[in-house]
């Protein structure tokens, strides 16, 4: 399984957390962090690049939080994820394994560029709904 690093991996929760409440309704950063078990500090980090590079704005105040700066279905998790890790280089030298890196990062880049953060929280409802718990002893 491909994971990103840690950085995307966390920008990707943030920002499925704020996707998945009420467009113009602020989250806190406690909560967010809270809920996914994202050190604070670091979390502040993600979101302040989050919110350079567009993604997200901020509210100050007793009511303030993080929220998207457009709506979800507009941001994938492409994007998000090329904006985090910044652009890669390319190798060096080709070598027997070239051609199939480039076939993997073009399968993956055809998937995580078709999937934005609305139709995940879409996904995940959808199959959070349909786990009925079996309390039978």
């Amino acid at each position: 399984m491909i994971t990103p690093p840690t950085k995307a991996e966390y920008a990707l929760k943030a920002l499925f957390e704020l996707a998945s409440r009420p467009p113009g309704e602020p989250v806190k950063i406690g909560e967010i962090s809270g809920r996914w078990k994202i050190p604070q500090k670091f979390l502040e980090t993600v979101l302040a690049a989050l919110k350079q590079g567009g993604f997200v704005e901020s509210r100050r105040g007793v009511e303030g939080g993080y929220l998207l700066a457009r709506p979800a279905a507009t941001i994938t998790a492409g994007e998000v994820l090329r904006y985090i890790q910044g652009a890669r280089g390319r190798r060096k030298a080709e070598d027997p394994f070239t051609e199939m890196w480039e076939r993997v990062e073009e399968a993956v880049s055809g998937v995580i560029d078709r999937t934005n953060f609305a139709e995940l929280v879409r996904a995940w409802t959808e199959r959070q709904q349909r786990y009925v718990p079996n309390w039978d002893i």
